[in-house]
């Protein structure tokens, strides 16, 4: 059976419910899931419940995951590996981690921000999510480096591996994996049809959507939910479903049509003449086009 033991690090707040989960897999050695802040005291309950650490990686490089993770990795004299955190070893997708009785195979699944890695222990379907599932309510995305058609597709990735058990870097254990992913994919489909309702009823900025879909959310959320929306908006956008004017606090949206592809006559993203099968096909020497 998988040990998987909880440590929280002292970093409540709105952004990381109760704190950051680092988590310790294995009986010994073990393995190391984000060490979270920079935090001697933290560092050391981690140590004294890891016992000799074989690897330390992590999920992502925000702050109050992988602050730590360095002079962490350090003490413990364990390797550090994640997708880009300077003074870490870069993981690779499908690389494997292995100390008795757990073997973990990182996934790249980018979308919370673009260095995104969650970690599945095949046997037993066990998944670490870090900020890709969160334990309770949903995951913050933040454009640019945030992106919201790939985190779709992480989710339905993530759904691919059939996991049975979400252990997140925020928030309680989920025990029922497939249907916390189902329901945040259609989360983002039910956000994604209010936002549109609220483009055809002429709300045009960020705030005038923020006010719309979040007015019966706290105000201490109402920044989040702001970056939320854009992150939504810059999707439809990317769909030829939505049209942008201005910049910074001028910057307004309106909704779009998708363009149809000259060659076929499916909707084509973005402002291309073509889709992406006819494109493709185009470029390897296909010139017939129809329409």
């Amino acid at each position: 059976m998988l040990r998987a033991v909880r440590v929280l690090a002292p970093n409540p707040s709105v952004y990381t419910l109760e704190g950051t989960n680092t988590w310790v897999l294995g009986n010994g050695p073990t393995i190391v899931i984000d060490p979270g802040p920079d935090d001697a005291e933290h560092h050391q309950e981690v140590l004294e419940t890891a016992g000799a650490v074989s690897a330390v990686v992590v999920t992502h490089d925000h702050e109050d995951h992988a602050a730590g993770a360095v002079a962490f990795a350090e003490r413990a004299g364990a390797p550090l590996s994640a997708w880009r955190l300077e003074g870490a070893t870069r993981l690779t997708d499908g690389q494997r981690f292995s100390v008795p009785g757990v073997e973990l195979v990182a996934v790249y699944a980018p979308g919370h921000s673009v260095d995104h890695v969650v970690f599945f222990v095949p046997d037993g379907g066990a998944l670490f999510t870090g900020d890709a599932v969160v334990g309770r309510g949903t995951s913050f995305i933040d454009p640019p480096d945030g992106d919201l058609v790939r985190y779709l597709a992480s989710l339905h990735h993530m759904l691919e591996l059939a996991p049975t058990t979400i252990y997140p870097g925020h928030g309680p254990i989920l025990t029922d994996a497939q249907a916390v992913l189902r329901n945040y994919i259609a989360h983002r489909e039910e956000r994604e049809a209010q936002l549109v309702e609220g483009l055809e009823a002429g709300d045009r900025s960020v705030d005038e959507l923020v006010e719309r879909i979040y007015v019966d959310y706290p105000q201490d959320v109402r920044p989040l939910a702001a970056r939320t929306v854009l992150a939504h908006l810059r999707k439809l956008e990317h769909e030829g479903r939505a049209t942008k004017s201005g910049r910074g606090a001028k910057q307004t949206w309106g909704p779009a049509t998708p363009a149809s592809c000259a060659r076929c006559g499916r909707p084509v993203r973005g402002r291309g003449r073509y889709c992406s099968s006819c494109s493709l096909a185009l470029l390897q020497g296909d010139a017939t086009e129809t329409g």
